[in-house]
Parts: structure tokens; sequence; C-alpha cells
């Protein structure tokens, strides 16, 4: 079977493959957004089956659908809650709800060994599904304006590490380790970002989860987080959060 993921969230993908590798399945390939998708569509023969998260770096996964036309058998991987996932239920498309279940994901593939193993004939109706899902979607931050001298900077959130607090200001260190100040705090940020991406570890503290190059155990039972880039001080999980930062990278 020729399966490929679709999913933005590197770590998530990788939990996903290494799911399916347990299973017996070997990933063809994991693509991160929208139009590394459609580039890898038109060159590739296309697998048997999808696993596609709805929400890409750069749009809804339907686009790629307006791009070209896949002919593969679709499992939707989503966060979504159940007043959402009536559109796949509309459609009789497949979904599994993350974080995803090493049992469901078998079921899932079970189901799709029964149903679509002998056809390849899509009839889902994308339009109604992205329709009904858009209402309930909400619009995290996407990026952010700096000014620089007498310039203004716009930084993608997806560039941006992590946010800290440093002597009652609030900043952001890029993948490039450039330091801004904005006028954010913490505690208005984690309204104003994806929950998915971006976890408060401490007081001090709002990392991104792509950042994370490696995770080491400390005192007290807390967590120390090293990031890609940013080397200024020490990011340690406090002990309190560590239990839903676990649950939050799984």
């Amino acid at each position: 079977m020729k399966v490929v993921i679709i999913e933005d969230e590197k770590p998530a993908a990788r939990r996903l493959s290494r799911m399916l590798n347990e299973i017996g399945i070997e990933p063809l390939t994991m693509l991160h957004s929208v139009e590394e998708a459609v580039n890898w569509f038109y060159n590739n023969e296309h697998p048997d089956l999808l696993f596609l998260d709805i929400q890409l770096s750069d749009g809804l996964s339907f686009e790629i659908f307006e791009e070209i036309e896949v002919k593969s058998a679709i499992i939707f991987t989503t966060a979504y809650d159940e007043y959402a996932l009536k559109a796949f239920k509309l459609n009789s498309v497949d979904y599994l709800l993350k974080p995803i279940d090493i049992d469901e994901l078998e079921n899932a593939i079970n189901k799709y060994k029964k149903i679509h193993l002998a056809s390849t004939n899509l009839a889902f109706n994308f339009e109604q599904i992205k329709n009904l899902i858009s209402p309930l979607e909400k619009n995290y931050k996407k990026r952010f304006t700096v000014k620089i001298g007498q310039h203004l900077k716009l930084i993608s959130t997806a560039s941006i590490e992590c946010f800290y607090s440093e002597n009652k200001a609030t900043y952001f260190c890029t993948t490039t380790n450039r330091n801004y100040m904005i006028d954010d705090t913490l505690e208005e940020l984690e309204s104003k970002l994806s929950p998915e991406i971006f976890f408060r570890v401490s007081r001090k503290y709002v990392v991104n989860i792509n950042a994370i190059k490696d995770i080491i155990s400390y005192t007290n039972s807390r967590l120390k987080i090293v990031l890609n880039n940013f080397n200024t001080n020490e990011i340690i999980v406090s002990r309190e959060r560590v239990k839903y930062f676990k649950n939050w990278i799984s």
C-alpha cells in the first residue's frame, strides 16, 4: 500500500509515520504545505491513500484539490470537534481525531481496505466540507509587525521559535536568532497563537513545537527545552506544566 502523509507539524507527521511503521506501512513521503503537496503530485504517481491534515502552514488542505485532481483515498487527521466532524460524515470521508490512537489508526486502515481498495474514484464534496468547517475555525495570528528604525517589518509566526518576557517587556526570537520586542503580553499571546503550535511552558516562555531541538530531564521533576537557535537563557518547563506539556508534544 502506497501512503503519503500531508501534515504541517513535523513532530505530528513523524509520530504518524512511526505509528504506520508499527503496523507494517512505510509512507512514501511526508509533505508539509499546500505548495509542497501540489508540486509533489505533479511530479509523482499518486499514492493509494493520503493522511491529510486540514490546516496546513500556507492554507487549508482543500486548496490542493483546487490545483490538481488527486486520485487517492483520503483519511483526514483533525483536531476539530464533533460538530465539525459532521462534515466528514456527510461526505463519507474517513477521519482520525488528534491525538491519533494506534487502534483507531488500524481501524481506519482496515476500513479503507474494505471500502476503497478497489476504487480510485473520489466522490467527496470538498467544497461542502470546507464550508461546514470554515465557520468553526479560529483565525490565529499569522504574522507580527515590528518597528526597526523608521521601517516596519513583517515577521511570519511560523518563523518565531519562542516568545519570552524580560524586564517587564515581551520579546520573540526568530529562526535566524533575531530578537524583537512587541506590545503583547504573554497572557494576550496565549489566545492569539495556535495551541497546536505554541505552548506556554512557564511564566516567562511560550515555545514553538517545530523549534524544539531537545528535551532534557531537569531537577525537581521539570524539563529543560533546547531550541534550534534561541540560546539567550535556559527554558525550563515549570513542574505544574510538565504533564500538559507532555500531552501537547505527544
